[in-house]
């Protein structure tokens, strides 16, 4: 009897982590969408591409929720704000916003951490290769590398340092510890 309240309630947790994670992701996507598509969104170059902020987002996602998670948040999120603006980058949108997911860690009690910051930096750098792979894939322009550049470190840059302000507000709110208590995130 006493196995069978317990599988029941390892059942339930594992239940209700879960729903928490597709929400939590279902609402850092569509922050990511709306956050990249209209606001600070910055047209730049003749093909459809823009700078944004919404980077940011993907990187506090992947500091907060479990990979997979974080990964979906950015890549439909991402995906989304491109249909919404200059669809032809949506199917690239989706892998790379997918990948800078990666470096980032949500295992920490805190969201700003060395491998996060050092994460910042990868995510720019994996970025960077992804876009411009995409618009010489896309347009078959190869000279397009300091276009490219400057965009991306612009991006990546102002990313990174919304992320670090609002990871660093939130580290002194103990925002994971937070999440982790109410939610068991």
């Amino acid at each position: 009897m006493s196995t069978t309240v317990s599988n029941n309630t390892k059942t339930k947790t594992s239940s209700h982590q879960k729903v928490v994670y597709l929400t939590t992701t279902a609402l850092f996507a569509a922050l990511i969408c709306i956050t990249t598509a209209y606001i600070f969104h910055i047209p730049v170059g003749i093909n459809g591409g823009y700078v944004h902020v919404g980077d940011a987002l993907i990187y506090l996602a992947a500091a907060v929720l479990p990979m997979p998670y974080a990964m979906a948040a950015g890549a439909i999120g991402g995906a989304f704000a491109d249909i919404l603006t200059a669809p032809v980058w949506a199917l690239a949108t989706f892998l790379i916003k997918m990948l800078i997911a990666l470096p980032f860690s949500n295992k920490k009690e805190k969201i700003i951490t060395v491998r996060n910051v050092i994460g910042v930096f990868l995510a720019a750098a994996l970025s960077f290769a992804g876009y411009y792979f995409a618009e010489v894939l896309l347009f078959g322009t190869w000279g397009a590398l300091i276009p490219s550049i400057i965009g991306t470190l612009a991006q990546s840059g102002g990313s990174a340092v919304l992320f670090i302000i609002f990871g660093l507000a939130l580290d002194k709110m103990h925002f994971k510890t937070m999440l982790k208590h109410k939610f068991g995130i």
